[in-house]
Parts: structure tokens; C-alpha cells; sequence
């Protein structure tokens, strides 16, 4: 029997449709709650963390960690051993990682306009500008998820779907009936071509995963074992790269040969960065630009990814979005100061580390910020070696931290 998938925008009536559908075939249904569930157990990721991987908004330091990229490899690999069964209904964003070759695949996107789905959500408790808030916020997440992994802006092309249901126009009994009509057809009846690419889903998400574990993101595609690897972006020591990935890469079980190549997006001005686990996510905070900026671009020659807030307020934001491990604060700055930035992140998130870095600061500032729970208390000029070692030492410390409150 095929496989449904099912792509949704909120508030479009999916519900009552596929209710009706599970009355009519005694198909099992797996929703996006369920992929990160598994994804979180067999990752050792927490739920929150790959659930990351939906949301449009990413983190400034993604592009050193690759945490959607990691966190969308374990998603796929989840559902791809589910894929396994027969009679299963994909419910969600994660329905849009199967690929096209897996021809035994009806899929489905319900959708309805704006003065429907308004209603609906009406209909639902919230009021007209909560509405249309929720619908901007959720299809801006789908239109990113799809443009990710499709590379189409469009999370409503009915290009990608067999079947296009409008809510707003079509009512539920003909919507199931078009359904059941559609899953008699000899296109989507599996074949062994169809179940071959099945397999190679799985064997593509294995590898994806053994490369993530290493902070390796890069373009994956497996075919009967043959696995080709595609590099999107420019690299200093190409050769060097090619023969890394192609270790990790021999290593998993299925794997007959490996090949790299130049993607397309490789002749752009990104530059390639391995993710070291054993690095800090770092916050700069100072509003000296030109000395932040600085500082920053030193780190990053030591593979150490950072991001930077020129002021207190805004490092406190990107403290609740963004989530980094260790800050370096400066104490003079407009607005909030140094001390009460470091005063607010230990009452709130006291397992980031602090580094307090200054240039005026005094001993009744240093007794201070120490007795509020910094790190390290430096004076600038510092030398850029003492002060990475500071930081591994902070992220030592948060890890440390981290192992004790999970075994409690």
C-alpha cells in the first residue's frame, strides 16, 4: 500500500479530514511530535533542539554550529526507518524530506485562503489579529522549511503534491472520496524501483548523521551504496576536507564507495567550517565595534565561532533566542552595564559562563562581578591565546555543569 503524506497550512481544517480518512483506511498516522521524538531518542538531542529545525528563525551561531542542519539529519533519518511500514500516513513538515524518487507516495496538501482559515481560527478561541498572526508566523516557518529542503519559496506549489485540497472549497466527503480514488492508482503502487529508493533514503540520512556527529554539513545523495558527496562551499584545503569526509563516510555500514564534488554553491565568498564540538558559542559584548569586531575575526581563526551585541539590551535578547555558552562582557557601556547584563544572566540562565573584559574597571567592580558568578575577571589588552584557553576552560566548566544536572 502507498504512503500518505499530508502538508498543511493552520487553521485549514485538517482535523476532520483526516479523522475521516483514518474511518475509511486503517492506515497509521505519524506526525511531526512523533519524527522528533524519535529523532531526540536515537540522537540524544533534546525535543526543543530538534524542533529547532522547523522554525524559520535561526540562530546567529548556526553557522558554526550547523544545529538545523544536525537537527534536520536526525528528523530525516527518523523518518526514513519509519518509512519501512506499510499503510502510514506522514503528518506535517517532515513529510516534505521524502524524496521524489520514492514513487510510492501520495502527497497531499490541504490548504485554504486567508478569510477561511480567519474563520476557522475564529472558530477556535482566537480572536481576528491573533489570527492572522498565528497564519503569518506558521506559513513564514513553511515557506523557509520547504525553501531548505526543496529550494522552492513556494510551500504551496502544487508541483510538489499529487493533490492539491482546498478546504475553502471543497467539502470533506468529496475531499476523502478524491483521496481513496487516488490511492487505487497503478502510479503510487509500490514497485522495486520505488522501494530501492527507500532504502537509499535511509542509507543518505545515515550518512548525513555520521557526518553531522563530526560537524560536517554538506550535500548527501546514496544510490545502491554508491555514495556521492556534494561540498557548497569554498574551502581552504579542499583535499584535505574530501579525504576527511570520505573516512567518516566509508565507515557506515552500506557504503560500497564514496565520491566528492564542487556544488554549485561552492565558488561563493562563504567559507567551509568544520563545527568543533569543543568549542565555546561564544557572545562578544562591548559596544566598542571596531574592538569587538576584531576580536571577533581573531577567534575566528582559531575555529572559534562568536557573535556580537554592541549593547546590554540586546545581548540579553540573543541570550533567549539564541542561547550561547559563554560570554565576553564588556562593563562601561550606554544603557545597561556590564554588571547588571551579568547580574540578569545569572538569575535567569546561570549555566552560561561569563568572561568579564575590560578596560576601566576597578577592584570593587572585579569583587563584584565575581561574587555575582563570572568566569574570569581580564583586563584589555589581552592576549588572544590566554583568553581562548579562558573560554575552553568556561566551556569546560558549563559542561561539567550540564553532566551533574542530568545525573541528579
Amino acid at each position: 500500500m502507498p504512503v500518505i503524506t499530508i502538508f498543511s497550512g493552520v487553521f485549514c481544517k485538517k482535523k476532520p479530514v483526516l479523522e475521516k480518512i483514518m474511518e475509511k483506511i486503517k492506515y497509521d498516522i505519524v506526525t511531526d511530535n512523533e519524527i522528533i521524538s524519535e529523532a531526540s531518542w536515537i540522537s540524544g538531542m533534546p525535543e526543543n533542539k530538534i524542533k529547532t529545525a522547523f522554525s524559520s528563525k535561526v540562530s546567529v551561531f548556526n553557522k558554526f554550529t550547523h544545529e538545523k542542519e544536525r537537527a534536520t539529519a536526525w528528523i530525516k533519518l527518523a523518518l526514513a526507518r519509519m518509512l519501512s511500514k506499510d499503510n502510514l500516513i506522514v503528518e506535517g513538515l517532515s513529510s516534505q524530506l521524502i524524496p521524489k524518487e520514492i514513487t510510492h507516495v501520495l502527497r497531499i496538501c490541504i490548504i485554504a485562503d486567508m478569510k477561511f482559515r480567519i474563520m476557522a481560527a475564529k472558530e477556535e478561541g482566537k480572536s481576528e489579529k491573533e489570527a492572522i498572526s498565528l497564519i503569518h508566523s506558521s506559513d513564514k516557518d513553511r515557506s523557509s522549511w520547504v525553501y531548505d529542503i526543496l529550494n522552492t519559496k513556494d510551500p504551496w506549489d502544487p508541483s510538489l503534491y499529487d493533490m492539491i485540497i482546498p478546504t475553502d472549497k471543497m467539502d470533506l466527503e468529496e475531499a476523502v472520496a478524491l483521496i481513496e480514488s487516488h490511492l487505487g492508482s497503478e502510479v503510487i503502487k509500490a514497485t522495486e524501483q520505488s522501494k530501492k529508493a527507500a532504502k537509499d533514503f535511509i542509507l543518505t540520512s545515515e550518512v548525513e548523521v555520521a557526518l553531522a556527529k563530526e560537524g560536517h554539513s554538506v550535500g548527501v545523495n546514496a544510490k545502491d551504496g554508491a555514495v556521492t558527496l556534494s561540498i557548497n562551499n569554498h574551502v581552504l584545503m579542499l583535499s584535505r576536507l574530501e579525504d576527511e569526509l570520505k573516512a567518516i563516510v566509508e565507515k557506515v555500514p552500506g557504503v560500497t564507495s564514496v565520491e566528492t564534488k564542487v556544488g554549485k554553491k561552492y565558488h561563493q565568498a562563504d567559507i567551509y567550517r568544520k563545527y568543533d564540538f569543543e568549542t565555546p558559542k561564544v557572545l562578544l559584548v562591548d559596544d566598542e565595534r571596531k574592538f569587538v569586531q576584531t576580536l571577533s575575526e581573531r577567534l575566528m581563526i582559531r575555529d572559534m565561532g562568536s557573535a556580537v551585541a554592541y549593547d546590554g539590551e540586546s545581548a540579553l535578547d540573543m541570550i533567549n533566542d539564541d542561547e550561547p555558552e559563554v560570554m565576553i562582557l564588556d562593563l562601561k557601556m550606554p544603557g545597561i552595564n556590564g554588571i547588571e547584563v551579568l547580574r540578569k544572566v545569572k538569575e535567569t540562565r546561570p549555566e552560561i559562563e561569563v568572561i568579564i573584559l575590560t578596560g576601566q574597571g576597578s577592584e570593587e567592580d572585579r569583587k563584584i562581578c565575581m561574587d555575582l558568578g563570572a568566569f574570569a575577571y581580564l583586563h584589555k589588552p589581552v592576549k588572544i591565546d590566554f583568553l581562548s584557553e579562558t573560554l575552553k576552560k568556561a566551556k569546560e566548566k558549563m559542561e561539567k555543569a550540564r553532566e551533574l544536572k542530568k545525573g541528579q
